[in-house]
Parts: C-alpha cells; structure tokens; sequence
C-alpha cells in the first residue's frame, strides 16, 4: 500500500489525509449568540461579581480558537496567523453576539478553529454571568463563511447582515463560489455603488 494512501482504522475514525494538497491562503468567520436576559444592562456595563465578561470572552475566544485540535480528535493541529473575536451586544434581543475570525495559510480549513473560538467565547460569557441570572440560553453557532482552498467561497445559506457583509468582506480567492455567496457579493458590491 502506497504510504499517502489513507490506510483504514479499525475504529472507522482517520484524520483527512491533506499531503497532497497544497498550502493556500484560507479565512473563516464563525459567529453565535447568547441570551442574558435582564443580566444584560450589567454584562454591557461590565458590572458581573467576575468581572468583564466580554473582555474575558474575546481572550477566552483566541484561546479556543488556539485550542481546537485539542477539543476535538480528528481535527488537524494548524498554526493560525490571525484571530480576532468580537463581542457585540444586541439591546432587542438582551443578547451578546460573538464572532470569530481565524485565517491562515495552510492545506486544510480553519472554521473548526473559528467555531471553537466562538464556542469557548460564548461559554466564558455563561460563566461570568451565571452568578446573577442562571436563565441563559447559547444559540445559533454556525459558520458564516469560509474562503480560500478548491471550493472558493463558501456562505451560510441563512446569508449575513448588511453590517456582517461590509465588516468582514468575504471575497472568492478561486473560481468557486456557491450561489449564497455570489448573491451575497452581488449585493455588497450593488451598496458600495450607492454610496
């Protein structure tokens, strides 16, 4: 047997085998939310018994990001070139929307890493807030998009906000792009005309 070739687990479980495939710029956006309820004034204001939770979230976001082959066996262990977590409050919603934004060079994806940024993020805010409202609800985790490598461009089919599309500018590195994201471009270029 070829030593490139996957060979079989007796389990089932392998890591993808990415020998053959070649380093390329990659970026993912990961976001999700969670609902704090009346404890919202007081997380915004950084007034917890432990703290800023959103400071200590954005940290505790890299950290997950750093991590994620860790959390999870058959993830690939990558050197991440840029991460960025954002913690934005949402007044309608008494919720915090968190963001993670990892990009690399690499043979293989890096939204694993942005979702484990926005899951470790999401969780530190469960914890510091805890104390004072103990009805708290984590929702809606999914990747927004993801960039670079065969497949090009990559969109959530529930699509991104006008404010989500002009932060973080995805853009097709190849000559994929699924149809979410083409519509989605489509726009953002139709709003950079208006202006």
């Amino acid at each position: 047997m070829d030593d490139k070739q996957e060979k079989p687990s007796p389990s089932g479980f392998h890591m993808a085998d990415v020998r053959r495939k070649r380093a390329v710029e990659r970026r993912a956006v990961a976001v999700g939310e969670i609902v704090v309820g009346a404890a919202y004034p007081r997380v915004i204001a950084a007034q917890l018994p432990k703290g800023d939770a959103m400071m200590m979230a954005e940290v505790a976001g890299l950290q997950g990001a750093k991590h994620a082959s860790q959390l999870m066996p058959l993830c690939h262990p990558l050197s991440l070139d840029y991460v960025d977590v954002r913690c934005v409050g949402v007044a309608e919603r008494s919720a915090i929307r968190v963001y993670c934004e990892a990009a690399l060079t690499a043979r293989t994806g890096v939204e694993m890493e942005a979702l484990a940024g926005v899951s470790a993020a999401l969780l530190t805010i469960y914890d510091l807030t805890k104390p004072v409202q103990p009805a708290l609800q984590i929702e809606g985790i999914r990747l927004l998009f993801k960039e670079g490598g065969k497949s090009g461009l990559w969109m959530h089919p529930e699509g991104m906000s006008q404010e989500e599309l002009a932060h973080y500018q995805p853009r097709p590195t190849l000559e994929r792009t699924d149809s979410v994201a083409q519509a989605a471009l489509h726009f953002l270029g139709e709003h950079h005309r208006a202006d």
